[in-house]
């Protein structure tokens, strides 16, 4: 079925037709109610390259993923972003734009994006501190959203974020009531915004309780399982090794857990792990007991809130702004204990 066939059946022209599907306001609603009816009953949909030309609009949402050799976007945290967002798109009747690129080629693709008319819009993924893309895309006038914040930008510009620093300052304050002095930090990447932000709420409990920050206790990378082991290889084998570790993903969590069971160590016995937990739909920690003790906000309902926050800025250009910062649960697992006994209280 064509737009012309379903022409001929409603008895009306090609126009409007093509224009009560669209949402154009000067087709009366009850012919309206007909068409959509007829269109309904044999499984029409508009072609939206025809639609884009008659609305001006791409229905489309842009993701550009920079791959670059010590950070790569594309993960499983990433995957349960892009299903939340996805279910969004889909309601409205918008399709995903998704570009994985070479970074020396990003600015490129944003660029085309607008010149081409590719998307109505581009979600930013992953901010740095001092993010040049947010300048860019307010120059190049592309509606855009994005996932986290950017220190160091004057520009008023529309996101959704965890409060990491809260949530890491509560996760060692939590370690601190348990005892713990020699608490690790297994971070993300501290070029990135959160990971930033996760440390100076660890570093900020810490001297509260006038604990001062350990340089040996630090380690940062992109959150692998296997920067997890590492990390926590190389912090168990110090002299003075830490009672627990703070950890940035539940994913290099996972590796913590290896490298505690290579050595017949018990968590939250022997030693104490907290996790940040995303909530990731295929990765649950544990079922009725969690596993991991964990910060926890879950990336499918951001990648669900920042797509409604986007659709409604391509609605509505002159509307301004918009800012949500999510706060996390702490929920207690299996991995958190006392410090032992015989620890280094120092």
């Amino acid at each position: 079925m064509n737009l012309k066939g379903l022409s001929e059946i409603l008895g009306l022209s090609q126009t409007t037709v093509s224009r009560a599907l669209n949402g154009y306001p000067e087709v009366n609603e009850a012919t309206r109610k007909k068409i959509l009816d007829v269109a309904a009953k044999y499984n029409y949909t508009p072609n939206a390259r025809a639609k884009g030309l008659a609305t001006g609009r791409a229905n489309a949402i842009g993701h550009v993923i920079p791959i670059a050799n010590q950070h790569e976007m594309v993960n499983p945290i990433f995957g349960d972003f892009i299903a939340g967002a996805g279910e969004v798109y889909a309601r409205n009747n918008y399709e995903m734009v998704l570009s994985i690129i070479d970074d020396a080629n990003e600015e490129k693709v944003y660029r085309a994006f607008k010149t081409r008319g590719t998307v109505d819009g581009v979600i930013l993924h992953g901010p740095k501190m001092n993010d040049t893309r947010i300048a860019l895309l307010d120059e190049i006038g592309l509606p855009f959203v994005v996932h986290g914040r950017a220190s160091g930008i004057d520009t008023d510009y529309s996101w959704l974020d965890v409060n990491n620093r809260s949530a890491f300052r509560r996760a060692t304050e939590f370690l601190l009531d348990l005892g713990h002095k020699r608490i690790a930090l297994i971070n993300g990447l501290e070029t990135m915004d959160f990971a930033h932000r996760r440390r100076s709420g660890y570093e900020d409990a810490l001297s509260a309780r006038d604990v001062a920050p350990d340089p040996t206790l630090l380690r940062s990378n992109e959150m692998t399982e296997a920067f997890g082991y590492a990390s926590a290889v190389e912090l168990l084998g110090q002299s003075r090794p830490p009672t627990a570790l703070l950890v940035s993903s539940i994913i290099s969590a996972l590796g913590v857990r290896r490298a505690l069971d290579e050595r017949g160590l018990q968590m939250g016995r022997d030693i104490s792990i907290i996790t940040y937990d995303d909530g990731l739909s295929y990765l649950a920690n544990g079922a009725d007991v969690p596993i991991f003790t964990a910060t926890r906000s879950s990336v499918r309902d951001a990648g669900r809130a920042l797509s409604e926050m986007l659709l409604a800025q391509i609605n509505n250009p002159d509307a301004p702004p918009q800012h949500r910062l999510l706060e996390v649960e702490l929920t207690v697992g299996c991995s958190t204990g006392p410090a032992p006994a015989t620890s280094d209280p120092a």
